[in-house]
């Protein structure tokens, strides 16, 4: 199953503080004028362009932008449209064809990411240290699938900072998808050390290095950020420029902690980067501690699944697909400061209705035990995908009732009982 190529309808390339990336732009920095000339190649960075966006944040402003807009809000203001034609020239055999490296390669969203990039003559390097959280059988499944596609897999730790600079280097690396991570929000309560360590130091690490390597110099990262940093927030669609107080669970504050890290980042070493929020990501090859996955597997058991929040609670589910779509669209965007961008569907789903529909997928009737809100747990996750329609040309277009169908077949034909969830020990 390879991801296809999506149309999509919207352009991006330049920060939402800085210049305005158009097919000529003029702007004045440091004092000094200068007018560079940039091509619609330039987008993508020094494979085709010896320029990039960004600037020193001290010469930032857009004009006739109120000073009351909020910085994530200004690209309303500033920026362009990722069209299709721009996409299309971006993804064709003529756009660039970097070496990417992909952390957490063997995950779900990894290995797909990994397969769309390779997919598009791009160069994707896997790397994933391949922990226990869940069936490891199941990660060598995916990373199986990324050699059968040709895609180099490092067996290593994003802590392993020697690691991390022998492959960058051995691989000529010029372009991070860092999407390793401690996932899961309920076992973060029994486990909250493997989450700063992974979420948080590991993260570090990886930024430490690419400063140390000259990097953050001409390479770009894309990192994985999570709808669970919008915690108990009472306003939906959530918005990227809603504040962010009241976390719901320690993962969610190990990837707040990482946005926060970013802009850092950026600010001691000018490091350029886009963390993309995910919304309730599921298909096929998708992780056992997910939703879909938990329901296909008890009612294909005759078990009883647990509904919580009384079937109530809504969720933004995500196709895999959609999903990969705007983490691959993002390499084409130079923001010059840090983006953070909410990547769902937009079309939140009663838990209730979901369920009947992996009900009538699996094509049995669930045994149900309808509970309250587990710990950790939030009612709503709904995106406003405004901005990454505009930025990044995304274009989520997988209605539930197909993406549901497509999970279950591939369930019920890799046999994936097999890889079910062994009980938490706290």
């Amino acid at each position: 199953m390879m991801l296809p190529r999506r149309k999509s309808n919207s352009y991006e390339a330049g920060s939402v503080t800085s210049t305005m990336w158009i097919r000529r732009v003029s702007f004045i920095l440091c004092g000094v004028c200068a007018v560079i000339s940039l091509s619609i190649g330039h987008t993508f960075g020094d494979e085709i362009s010896s320029g990039v966006g960004g600037g020193d944040s001290s010469s930032r402003s857009l004009k006739g932008v109120p000073n009351s807009v909020h910085p994530q809000d200004q690209y309303y203001y500033s920026l362009p449209e990722m069209t299709p034609k721009l996409l299309a020239e971006f993804k064709g055999p003529n756009g660039p064809k970097p070496t990417v490296m992909v952390t957490g390669a063997a995950g779900f969203i990894g290995m797909w990411t990994c397969l769309a990039l390779k997919q598009l003559g791009m160069n994707p390097i896997g790397y994933d240290v391949v922990n226990s959280y869940y069936n490891v059988d199941l990660k060598q499944l995916r990373i199986a699938k990324l050699k059968e596609n040709g895609i180099e897999f490092v067996h290593a730790d994003v802590c392993d900072a020697g690691a991390l600079k022998e492959t960058i280097s051995k691989y000529q690396i010029t372009r991070i998808i860092h999407l390793a991570a401690q996932a899961g929000v309920r076992y973060s309560l029994d486990h909250p050390m493997e989450y700063t360590r992974n979420n948080i130091d590991c993260f570090v690490i990886l930024l430490e290095t690419m400063v140390e390597l000259g990097m953050h110099k001409q390479g770009r990262l894309v990192y994985a950020s999570s709808s669970s940093v919008y915690g108990n927030n009472k306003k939906v669609p959530f918005q990227e420029s809603d504040r962010l107080e009241d976390p719901a669970s320690l993962y969610a504050s190990t990837k707040r902690t990482d946005e926060l890290i970013g802009q850092t980042y950026y600010n001691l070493h000018n490091v350029s980067s886009i963390g993309l929020r995910f919304f309730t990501v599921y298909g096929p090859y998708g992780r056992p501690d997910m939703a879909p996955w938990i329901f296909s597997e008890k009612i294909s058991s005759n078990e009883t699944i647990q509904v919580f929040n009384h079937g109530k609670s809504k969720r933004d589910f995500t196709y895999v697909e959609d999903i990969v779509q705007g983490v691959v669209n993002s390499l084409f965007v130079i923001p010059g400061q840090p983006e953070l961008i909410n990547l769902g569907n937009g079309r939140p789903v009663v838990l209730a209705d979901f369920v009947r529909l992996v009900e009538k997928e699996v094509g049995w009737e669930a045994k149900k035990n309808h509970i309250g809100m587990q710990k950790g747990d939030v009612p709503v996750t709904y995106a406003d995908i405004t901005k990454a329609r505009r930025m990044l040309g995304y274009n989520p277009n997988t209605p539930i009732e197909k993406g549901i169908a497509e999970f279950v077949t591939w369930f019920r034909d890799a046999n994936a009982l097999q890889f079910r969830m062994k009980k938490s020990k706290s």
